[in-house]
Protein backbone atom coordinates (compact mmCIF):
# COMPACT_ATOMS: atom_id res chain seq x y z
CA UNK A 1 0.00 0.00 0.00
CA UNK A 2 0.99 3.91 -0.44
CA UNK A 3 0.67 6.26 2.12
CA UNK A 4 1.98 9.79 2.89
CA UNK A 5 3.56 9.97 6.16
CA UNK A 6 4.69 12.29 8.50
CA UNK A 7 7.50 11.51 10.21
CA UNK A 8 7.99 14.86 12.75
CA UNK A 9 5.82 17.63 12.87
CA UNK A 10 6.90 20.87 11.16
CA UNK A 11 8.18 18.94 7.70
CA UNK A 12 6.81 17.49 4.68
CA UNK A 13 4.92 14.47 4.32
CA UNK A 14 6.35 11.39 2.60
CA UNK A 15 5.30 9.08 0.37
CA UNK A 16 6.30 5.53 1.05
CA UNK A 17 5.33 1.84 0.27
CA UNK A 18 4.55 0.00 3.10
CA UNK A 19 3.16 -3.52 3.83
CA UNK A 20 -0.34 -4.16 3.04
CA UNK A 21 -2.96 -3.66 6.57
CA UNK A 22 -4.73 -6.74 7.87
CA UNK A 23 -7.47 -5.16 10.52
CA UNK A 24 -7.71 -7.03 13.95
CA UNK A 25 -10.77 -7.94 15.89
CA UNK A 26 -13.44 -5.44 15.49
CA UNK A 27 -12.06 -3.50 13.10
CA UNK A 28 -12.00 -3.86 8.44
CA UNK A 29 -9.38 -2.51 6.37
CA UNK A 30 -11.17 -0.09 3.45
CA UNK A 31 -9.75 0.69 -0.03
CA UNK A 32 -9.66 4.78 0.58
CA UNK A 33 -11.59 6.27 -2.49
CA UNK A 34 -11.29 10.00 -1.18
CA UNK A 35 -9.92 11.49 1.81
CA UNK A 36 -10.52 15.03 2.46
CA UNK A 37 -8.24 17.62 4.28
CA UNK A 38 -9.23 19.27 6.85
CA UNK A 39 -7.41 22.17 8.96
CA UNK A 40 -7.12 19.74 12.17
CA UNK A 41 -5.15 17.89 9.52
CA UNK A 42 -2.90 21.05 8.71
CA UNK A 43 -2.70 21.69 12.94
CA UNK A 44 -1.77 18.15 13.42
CA UNK A 45 0.93 18.43 10.23
CA UNK A 46 2.61 22.12 11.83
CA UNK A 47 2.84 20.63 15.40
CA UNK A 48 -0.17 23.04 16.85
CA UNK A 49 -1.52 19.50 18.03
CA UNK A 50 0.44 17.90 21.05
CA UNK A 51 1.62 14.24 20.69
CA UNK A 52 0.68 12.64 17.59
CA UNK A 53 0.97 9.07 16.87
CA UNK A 54 4.61 9.00 14.85
CA UNK A 55 4.83 8.27 12.56
CA UNK A 56 1.34 8.86 11.03
CA UNK A 57 -0.64 8.67 8.44
CA UNK A 58 -2.93 11.75 8.60
CA UNK A 59 -6.23 12.26 7.14
CA UNK A 60 -9.57 11.67 8.87
CA UNK A 61 -12.50 12.37 5.95
CA UNK A 62 -12.40 9.11 4.55
CA UNK A 63 -14.77 7.52 2.26
CA UNK A 64 -13.08 3.72 1.10
CA UNK A 65 -14.83 0.61 0.16
CA UNK A 66 -14.61 -2.07 2.82
CA UNK A 67 -12.25 -5.48 1.14
CA UNK A 68 -11.30 -6.82 4.32
CA UNK A 69 -12.78 -7.63 7.94
CA UNK A 70 -11.19 -8.46 10.97
CA UNK A 71 -12.14 -11.13 13.82
CA UNK A 72 -15.75 -10.73 14.92
CA UNK A 73 -16.96 -9.00 12.18
CA UNK A 74 -19.79 -9.24 9.76
CA UNK A 75 -18.96 -10.41 6.28
CA UNK A 76 -21.94 -8.24 5.27
CA UNK A 77 -19.77 -5.12 5.41
CA UNK A 78 -17.61 -6.63 2.72
CA UNK A 79 -18.04 -4.18 -0.67
CA UNK A 80 -19.71 -1.79 1.45
CA UNK A 81 -19.02 2.07 0.82
CA UNK A 82 -18.55 3.74 4.73
CA UNK A 83 -17.06 6.98 5.70
CA UNK A 84 -14.20 7.11 8.52
CA UNK A 85 -14.36 10.77 10.81
CA UNK A 86 -12.20 12.08 13.35
CA UNK A 87 -13.35 9.94 16.29
CA UNK A 88 -11.87 6.96 15.59
CA UNK A 89 -12.97 4.82 18.98
CA UNK A 90 -13.85 5.23 22.54
CA UNK A 91 -13.42 2.70 25.70
CA UNK A 92 -17.57 3.04 25.71
CA UNK A 93 -17.07 2.61 30.15
CA UNK A 94 -16.22 6.40 31.01
CA UNK A 95 -19.08 9.03 32.26
CA UNK A 96 -18.45 10.97 28.86
CA UNK A 97 -19.35 7.37 27.16
CA UNK A 98 -22.44 6.55 29.53
CA UNK A 99 -23.94 9.54 29.52
CA UNK A 100 -24.40 10.41 25.76
CA UNK A 101 -21.25 12.62 25.03
CA UNK A 102 -18.45 10.26 23.71
CA UNK A 103 -17.20 13.15 21.84
CA UNK A 104 -15.41 14.21 25.45
CA UNK A 105 -14.37 10.60 25.99
CA UNK A 106 -11.40 10.04 28.53
CA UNK A 107 -9.53 7.65 26.34
CA UNK A 108 -10.78 7.77 23.06
CA UNK A 109 -8.68 7.54 19.73
CA UNK A 110 -8.62 9.90 16.63
CA UNK A 111 -8.11 9.16 12.94
CA UNK A 112 -4.98 10.75 11.11
CA UNK A 113 -4.15 11.57 14.80
CA UNK A 114 -3.57 8.85 17.25
CA UNK A 115 -3.92 6.16 15.00
CA UNK A 116 -3.03 6.15 11.23
CA UNK A 117 -5.36 7.71 8.97
CA UNK A 118 -6.80 8.23 5.24
CA UNK A 119 -3.91 10.32 3.19
CA UNK A 120 -3.07 6.43 1.83
CA UNK A 121 -4.55 3.91 -0.40
CA UNK A 122 -6.01 1.77 2.61
CA UNK A 123 -6.75 2.07 6.18
CA UNK A 124 -8.07 -0.14 9.18
CA UNK A 125 -11.03 1.47 10.88
CA UNK A 126 -12.78 0.46 14.19
CA UNK A 127 -15.85 -0.90 12.65
CA UNK A 128 -18.10 0.88 14.85
CA UNK A 129 -17.07 4.11 14.02
CA UNK A 130 -17.67 3.94 10.07
CA UNK A 131 -20.72 4.75 8.44
CA UNK A 132 -22.31 3.53 5.39
CA UNK A 133 -22.29 6.19 2.80
CA UNK A 134 -24.77 6.22 -0.05
CA UNK A 135 -22.83 3.99 -3.19
CA UNK A 136 -23.88 5.98 -5.55
CA UNK A 137 -23.01 9.30 -4.13
CA UNK A 138 -19.40 10.60 -5.90
CA UNK A 139 -17.06 9.42 -3.04
CA UNK A 140 -15.15 13.32 -3.62
CA UNK A 141 -18.08 14.99 -2.72
CA UNK A 142 -19.08 12.73 0.27
CA UNK A 143 -15.62 13.05 1.62
CA UNK A 144 -15.72 17.20 3.44
CA UNK A 145 -18.90 15.84 4.95
CA UNK A 146 -17.16 13.19 7.21
CA UNK A 147 -15.22 16.14 9.22
CA UNK A 148 -16.55 19.72 8.07
CA UNK A 149 -19.80 18.57 8.05
CA UNK A 150 -20.21 16.86 11.03
CA UNK A 151 -18.98 19.39 12.89
CA UNK A 152 -20.25 22.34 10.90
CA UNK A 153 -23.47 20.31 12.02
CA UNK A 154 -22.56 20.30 15.70
CA UNK A 155 -21.52 23.56 15.87
CA UNK A 156 -24.92 24.44 14.22
CA UNK A 157 -26.82 23.08 17.16
CA UNK A 158 -25.11 24.91 19.63
CA UNK A 159 -25.90 27.49 18.31
CA UNK A 160 -29.12 27.56 18.82
CA UNK A 161 -32.43 28.23 16.68
CA UNK A 162 -31.81 31.93 15.83
CA UNK A 163 -32.71 33.30 12.56
CA UNK A 164 -29.75 35.24 12.26
CA UNK A 165 -26.14 33.61 12.52
CA UNK A 166 -22.90 34.54 11.50
CA UNK A 167 -19.87 32.44 10.32
CA UNK A 168 -16.40 33.76 10.89
CA UNK A 169 -13.79 31.72 8.40
CA UNK A 170 -15.43 31.04 4.75
CA UNK A 171 -13.92 27.15 4.44
CA UNK A 172 -15.27 23.74 4.39
CA UNK A 173 -16.92 23.74 7.20
CA UNK A 174 -18.80 26.83 6.44
CA UNK A 175 -19.59 26.21 3.05
CA UNK A 176 -21.67 23.08 3.92
CA UNK A 177 -23.28 24.33 7.12
CA UNK A 178 -24.27 27.48 5.03
CA UNK A 179 -26.54 25.27 3.05
CA UNK A 180 -28.13 23.70 5.30
CA UNK A 181 -28.75 26.62 7.70
CA UNK A 182 -30.68 28.51 4.95
CA UNK A 183 -32.76 25.53 4.03
CA UNK A 184 -33.68 25.54 7.40
CA UNK A 185 -34.52 29.13 6.86
CA UNK A 186 -31.77 31.38 8.12
CA UNK A 187 -30.31 34.28 7.14
CA UNK A 188 -26.29 33.83 6.91
CA UNK A 189 -23.63 36.47 7.53
CA UNK A 190 -20.48 35.47 6.35
CA UNK A 191 -17.17 37.08 7.49
CA UNK A 192 -13.71 36.77 6.17
CA UNK A 193 -10.07 38.06 5.96
CA UNK A 194 -10.03 41.26 5.08
CA UNK A 195 -9.91 42.05 1.26
CA UNK A 196 -10.72 37.78 0.68
CA UNK A 197 -13.24 38.84 -2.22
CA UNK A 198 -12.50 35.00 -3.57
CA UNK A 199 -14.24 33.73 -0.36
CA UNK A 200 -16.88 36.67 0.16
CA UNK A 201 -18.28 35.85 -3.86
CA UNK A 202 -18.06 32.26 -2.85
CA UNK A 203 -20.01 32.58 0.54
CA UNK A 204 -22.48 35.15 -1.93
CA UNK A 205 -23.05 32.41 -4.74
CA UNK A 206 -24.45 30.12 -1.81
CA UNK A 207 -26.98 32.52 -0.97
CA UNK A 208 -25.95 34.45 2.22
CA UNK A 209 -27.20 38.06 3.14
CA UNK A 210 -24.49 39.97 4.36
CA UNK A 211 -20.52 39.33 3.54
CA UNK A 212 -17.56 41.57 5.18
CA UNK A 213 -14.24 41.46 6.77
CA UNK A 214 -14.13 39.44 10.28
CA UNK A 215 -13.40 43.04 12.09
CA UNK A 216 -16.45 44.45 11.02
CA UNK A 217 -19.87 45.06 12.72
CA UNK A 218 -22.56 43.50 10.19
CA UNK A 219 -25.53 46.05 9.35
CA UNK A 220 -28.38 44.03 12.28
CA UNK A 221 -27.51 42.20 15.23
CA UNK A 222 -26.57 38.45 15.24
CA UNK A 223 -28.73 36.07 17.09
CA UNK A 224 -25.45 33.59 17.35
CA UNK A 225 -22.01 33.19 15.57
CA UNK A 226 -19.98 30.36 14.85
CA UNK A 227 -16.32 31.08 14.95
CA UNK A 228 -14.24 28.57 12.53
CA UNK A 229 -11.48 29.94 11.63
CA UNK A 230 -8.82 29.03 14.38
CA UNK A 231 -7.74 32.87 15.67
CA UNK A 232 -8.74 33.59 19.08
CA UNK A 233 -9.22 37.62 18.11
CA UNK A 234 -12.19 36.62 16.52
CA UNK A 235 -14.50 35.91 19.91
CA UNK A 236 -14.53 39.54 20.86
CA UNK A 237 -15.49 40.60 17.35
CA UNK A 238 -17.94 37.97 17.93
CA UNK A 239 -19.36 38.79 20.56
CA UNK A 240 -19.27 41.94 19.80
CA UNK A 241 -21.90 41.16 16.63
CA UNK A 242 -24.15 39.15 18.44
CA UNK A 243 -27.20 40.59 20.36
CA UNK A 244 -28.01 40.59 23.93
CA UNK A 245 -28.48 36.77 24.91
CA UNK A 246 -26.38 35.72 21.61
CA UNK A 247 -24.40 32.50 21.70
CA UNK A 248 -20.67 32.27 20.05
CA UNK A 249 -19.64 29.14 19.15
CA UNK A 250 -15.80 28.28 18.66
CA UNK A 251 -16.10 25.43 16.51
CA UNK A 252 -12.15 24.67 15.88
CA UNK A 253 -9.97 22.22 17.55
CA UNK A 254 -7.17 24.68 18.17
CA UNK A 255 -7.13 28.11 17.99
CA UNK A 256 -4.71 31.26 18.61
CA UNK A 257 -4.93 32.85 22.41
CA UNK A 258 -8.30 34.94 22.87
CA UNK A 259 -6.90 38.54 23.64
CA UNK A 260 -8.11 40.25 26.85
CA UNK A 261 -11.44 41.86 26.11
CA UNK A 262 -13.80 44.13 28.05
CA UNK A 263 -16.70 42.18 30.38
CA UNK A 264 -18.98 44.15 28.82
CA UNK A 265 -18.72 42.34 25.57
CA UNK A 266 -19.80 39.07 27.53
CA UNK A 267 -22.28 40.82 29.88
CA UNK A 268 -26.40 40.52 29.29
CA UNK A 269 -26.28 36.96 29.21
CA UNK A 270 -24.02 36.34 25.63
CA UNK A 271 -22.59 33.11 26.24
CA UNK A 272 -19.52 31.53 24.96
CA UNK A 273 -18.70 27.81 23.86
CA UNK A 274 -16.77 25.38 22.21
CA UNK A 275 -17.52 22.16 20.06
CA UNK A 276 -15.43 18.95 20.58
CA UNK A 277 -15.04 16.33 18.21
CA UNK A 278 -18.46 14.74 17.27
CA UNK A 279 -20.42 11.70 18.18
CA UNK A 280 -21.74 9.00 16.01
CA UNK A 281 -25.20 10.77 16.95
CA UNK A 282 -24.14 13.70 14.90
CA UNK A 283 -23.65 11.59 12.14
CA UNK A 284 -27.20 9.59 12.08
CA UNK A 285 -28.53 13.24 12.38
CA UNK A 286 -26.42 15.11 10.03
CA UNK A 287 -26.33 12.36 6.65
CA UNK A 288 -30.01 12.56 6.40
CA UNK A 289 -30.52 16.16 6.56
CA UNK A 290 -27.62 16.94 4.20
CA UNK A 291 -29.36 14.33 1.81
CA UNK A 292 -32.81 16.66 2.38
CA UNK A 293 -30.82 20.00 2.27
CA UNK A 294 -29.20 19.24 -0.98
CA UNK A 295 -25.62 19.56 0.25
CA UNK A 296 -23.20 20.52 -2.22
CA UNK A 297 -19.99 20.50 -1.27
CA UNK A 298 -17.11 22.33 -3.77
CA UNK A 299 -13.99 20.42 -3.81
CA UNK A 300 -10.61 20.59 -5.65
CA UNK A 301 -8.89 17.35 -6.23
CA UNK A 302 -5.57 16.17 -5.75
CA UNK A 303 -3.68 12.99 -6.35
CA UNK A 304 -2.22 11.40 -3.23
CA UNK A 305 1.62 12.32 -3.88
CA UNK A 306 0.15 15.92 -3.83
CA UNK A 307 -0.97 15.98 -0.61
CA UNK A 308 1.89 18.87 0.73
CA UNK A 309 0.48 20.57 -1.46
CA UNK A 310 -2.96 20.72 -0.73
CA UNK A 311 -1.96 21.20 2.82
CA UNK A 312 -0.14 24.70 1.50
CA UNK A 313 -3.07 25.38 -0.46
CA UNK A 314 -5.54 25.35 2.96
CA UNK A 315 -2.57 26.90 4.74
CA UNK A 316 -2.36 29.93 2.47
CA UNK A 317 -5.56 30.26 2.03
CA UNK A 318 -5.73 29.61 -1.64
CA UNK A 319 -9.11 27.61 -1.47
CA UNK A 320 -12.72 27.81 -1.79
CA UNK A 321 -14.31 25.06 -0.15
CA UNK A 322 -12.59 21.09 -0.04
CA UNK A 323 -9.09 19.93 -0.72
CA UNK A 324 -9.31 16.67 -1.53
CA UNK A 325 -7.01 13.61 -2.28
CA UNK A 326 -7.27 10.61 -4.18
CA UNK A 327 -5.17 7.78 -4.49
Amino acid sequence: MKAMVLEKPGTPLNLVDRPDLTPGPGEIRLKVEACAVCRTDLHVVDGDLPRPKLPLVPGHEIVGIVDLVGEGVSRSRLAQRVGVPWLGHTCGHCPYCTSGTENLCDQPLFTGYTRDGGFASHVVADEHFAFELDAAVDPVSLAPLLCAGLIGWRCLKKAGDGRRLGIYGFGAAAHIITQVAIWQGREIFAFTRRGDIQAQDFAHSLGVVWTGASDELPVVELDAAIIFAPVGALVPAALRAVRKGGRVVCGGIHMSDIPSMPYKLLWEERELVSVANLTRRDAEEFFPIAQRAQVRTHTKVYPLEQANQALDDLRMGRLSGAAVLQP
